[in-house]
């Protein structure tokens, strides 16, 4: 199959597969406080990845390009809400483009729409530093996201089934590129010992990408002619692998996703140490059905809510948040304990 023809295939499957929401944020519970002594017009979400600056927790993470108009049109409405909304806007994997050079304006669409907006660029652990520039250049990226996709590759029929010298790869666009290098995890989690890894070779944001949103075995398994059953349930659920990582290698900046649809989850993860949250699934669904209209309003709408909580909650920003008691119980207390992290620190 075209890789055009995968990239609108993807698209359409993710919509039909949907958000698992078997992400671990149900296990989380705030502690009531009943005088917070804040006003919500006190509230501010603006927040920091690195060295960027960034007006909003929310990032629109990868989702496509390279699949001709109908990625175009989607990547263009994207980069429209992102400016409207002041919100960070990451494209998908830009390989297609660097293969076929007719595919890059389904990418640059996001610069010409956002001319001074926070933008990703994208490519996988196979590329190089040659490609790694590419793709930066081919949207004057603000930083690059090197995502992981091991058992995607190994679902998809015609998937990668090589892995050896990838963490060398990475390193070497580390020390080579312009940009700071974000690795992201594409809904399978990201263990402490991977994020020790990369925090190792140079590495300094990561995106966990937590099972419990869009599932991409399912997704591939729905192309395949024998489905590999056992890997749609494979991976290390969103708030487990966040505070393995948050807790374990404090230095990293963080970006949660992986099912991430409200904003209670939002601040939840803020609070748990993530540096602002990746939306991707949820957003393309109300995008294909109510159009760049109708996911301004629901962005204005969680911008909102999160004042909303924070606000019950008595704290006036994320750096203030990370106080704020909270009670971890259920699977995700026991995955922690089992990986030998005191949970208790957070209800204190």
């Amino acid at each position: 199959m075209k890789r055009a023809q995968r990239k609108i295939d993807h698209i359409q499957h993710a919509v039909e597969v949907g958000q698992l929401r078997a992400h671990g944020f149900e296990d989380l519970q705030f502690v009531h406080q009943s005088l917070p002594n804040i006003s919500v017009s006190d509230i501010e979400y603006n927040c920091k990845l690195g060295e960027l600056s960034l007006s909003s927790p929310i990032l629109i993470n990868a989702m496509t390009g390279g699949g001709g108009e109908q990625t175009l049109k989607i990547n263009q409405s994207l980069a429209i809400v992102a400016k409207e909304c002041g919100l960070a806007l990451a494209v998908g994997s830009q390989m297609s483009a660097i293969k076929d050079h007719t595919e890059q304006a389904t990418y640059e669409i996001v610069r010409k729409e956002n001319p001074n907006g926070i933008i990703f660029a994208n490519l996988g652990s196979e590329a190089s530093v040659d490609q790694a520039q590419k793709a930066i250049d081919m949207i004057e990226a603000n930083a690059l996201q090197i995502h992981l996709n091991v058992v995607q590759e190994l679902v998809m029929p015609e998937g990668d089934r090589n892995f050896i010298g990838a963490w060398k790869r990475i390193e070497s666009i580390v020390n080579n590129v312009s940009v700071p290098v974000i690795v992201k995890e594409v809904g399978y989690g990201m263990s402490y010992e991977t994020a020790r890894i990369l925090n190792e070779i140079g590495v300094d944001i990561v995106d966990i990408g937590g099972f419990g949103g869009t599932n991409f075995s399912k997704i591939e398994n729905i192309r395949r002619e024998r489905s590999i059953e056992f890997f749609n349930d494979w991976g290390i659920p969103t708030v487990s692998s966040l505070i393995e990582v948050t807790t374990q290698i404090p230095k990293l900046s963080v970006i949660a996703s992986g099912g991430i649809m409200s904003a209670l989850d939002i601040v939840k993860a803020m609070r748990l140490g993530a540096n602002c949250v990746g939306m991707a699934g949820y957003l393309l669904k109300i995008l294909l059905q109510n159009g760049v209209n109708g996911v301004v309003e629901e962005v204005e709408k969680l911008h909102n809510e999160i004042k909303f909580i924070m606000t019950a909650l008595g704290k006036e920003n994320f750096n203030d948040l990370k106080t704020a008691p909270i009670v971890i119980k259920g699977p995700t207390h026991h995955w922690l304990h089992e990986r030998g992290i005191n949970t208790s620190l957070y209800s204190k």
